[in-house]
């Protein structure tokens, strides 16, 4: 599902007249949307499904983030793989004969296949009716396709962002609600080691009270406009050429916001301002690879190369967010958690510590990094990354999308709540659009929605998970 410029999609997809009207209620202030929960529906906060022993998966999009998601799960034990849609016919044969092989003819056998028009998968949700979705295609089709996996009696397990505009959130928070089905972001950010690190340590307060946190997601794929008639580069250009704001948020601040449990008892997002460069690094560089009259320097690129945004918590704590797929500097999440008696930063990873770090430094005015790190992670490491490190190693970014996977076919096959709840997918997502609404309004603050209306207060922070 990697072919579809916006303006193909608006022309050929029948729920893109629902996907351009709730683009249009974006022009107006969804923020505040009724607190009222209908009588059908019940908070999803710390919801467990019925366990399911046995995991019927189908996966739609397997261009380029949907293979790993299905090569991992069809590895586990009690999981079946009964249906792969995809847009073009060569990638749905390929990844059903690979699946086959994980199978060794047997558990996977039985994989129906859908392709060659963008409406297939409905009719692959109606026709297998499997227990669990992978989505996997471009942003403009997240949030339809987790509404629709829903209400067909499937959990929807949906790549970032979960959704592009805030009306489009509440309609995903209102059928999870109503369906009693999982509705998931995949951040799987949220499983790297220092990330899973760096929890654990201010769930035992090593740095005290938090105060501020940096995330970012800064990483030059000019290299994606080469993917010209299918792939990434295809749709995403686009993105890049209509919006101005944060369009890719969640890498970096899903770590930080589980540090300070956001959403989850203690405190929530209040507002978030922000600001954008000017736009010139894509221009630029179609100017410069591709001939004049090519599709790429007919577009105006609205989109500023860097955005950055700062979210304001209820309890006056700050969290600066970055945002730059453009200029040319070596990748970073950032990923910086500030605490009354310390500091835990990346890329690369190191500490400072009041008092400084034993057996490293007596203060906090250096870093403790590389190798002087060894006894931190011997003391530090989460117990999930002890638990599911052999097993995921190999799987992508360095094992996180391993470790994700797991999880969700382990919480799923014995009835445990998602690490990640619908309203987070929701409120992390919720950057994108209101940035895009603060960079046009100046700086002007936004507030963010409540998804849970008023139930994060009563919701328990993510738990250590050994």
């Amino acid at each position: 599902m990697k072919d579809l410029s916006r303006r193909k999609f608006l022309q050929k997809s029948s729920l893109s007249a629902a996907a351009l009207v709730t683009a249009n209620t974006l022009k107006g202030d969804v923020s505040d949307m009724s607190n009222d929960r209908s009588t059908q529906s019940k908070y999803m906060g710390g919801f467990a499904a019925p366990k399911l022993p046995n995991i019927r998966i189908a996966v739609i999009g397997v261009g380029a983030r949907g293979p790993e998601h299905l090569k991992f799960a069809a590895g586990l034990p009690g999981t079946e793989i009964v249906a792969i849609s995809d847009l073009y016919e060569d990638l749905v044969k390929k990844w059903a004969e690979e699946i086959r092989k994980i199978g060794k003819g047997q558990r996977h056998k039985n994989i129906a296949t859908y392709h060659g028009d963008e409406n297939r998968w409905r009719t692959m949700l109606t026709e297998v009716k499997p227990d669990m979705v992978f989505i996997a295609t471009n942003w403009s089709n997240h949030a339809p396709m987790a509404i629709e996996a829903m209400n067909q009696g499937a959990h929807a397990f949906v790549e970032v962002p979960l959704a592009l505009t805030l009306a489009e959130m509440w309609e995903i928070v209102d059928t999870s609600e109503r369906t009693q089905k999982h509705c998931m972001m995949m951040e799987n950010v949220n499983y790297g080691r220092e990330e899973l690190m760096y929890l654990n340590m201010c769930r035992q307060g090593v740095i005290g009270e938090l105060l501020h946190g940096e995330a970012a997601y800064i990483h030059d794929l000019r290299f994606q406009m080469e993917e010209q008639d299918r792939g990434t580069g295809s749709w995403r250009t686009h993105q890049y050429a209509q919006r101005n704001g944060n369009l890719y948020p969640t890498h970096g601040l899903g770590p930080v916001a589980q540090y300070m449990s956001i959403g989850r008892t203690q405190d929530t997002f209040n507002t978030l301002v922000s600001y954008s460069t000017p736009a010139m690094g894509r221009q630029n560089y179609a100017k410069k690879n591709y001939p004049a009259d090519h599709k790429w320097n007919q577009l105006k690129y609205a989109g500023g190369d860097m955005n950055t945004s700062i979210i304001k918590t209820n309890m006056g704590r700050t969290i600066m967010i970055q945002w730059d797929e453009t200029s040319p500097r070596p990748y970073t999440r950032l990923n910086l958690i500030q605490g009354t008696l310390g500091c835990l930063a990346d890329y690369p990873p190191r500490i400072a510590l009041e008092g400084g770090v034993e057996g490293v430094n007596t203060d906090a005015h250096s870093w403790a990094q590389g190798d002087e790190l060894v006894k931190i992670y011997e003391k530090y490491d989460h117990p999930l990354y002890k638990r599911m490190n052999a097993l995921a190693k190999d799987s992508g970014h360095g094992g996180m999308d391993g470790i994700l996977d797991f999880r969700i076919i382990e919480c799923l096959q014995q009835g445990l709540p998602m690490d990640q709840n619908v309203y987070e997918g929701c409120l992390w997502s919720a950057v994108g659009p209101l940035s895009e609404k603060s960079v046009v309004a100046g700086g002007t603050p936004q507030s963010f929605p409540d998804f849970t209306r008023g139930n994060w207060k009563t919701t328990p922070p993510l738990e250590i998970i050994s």
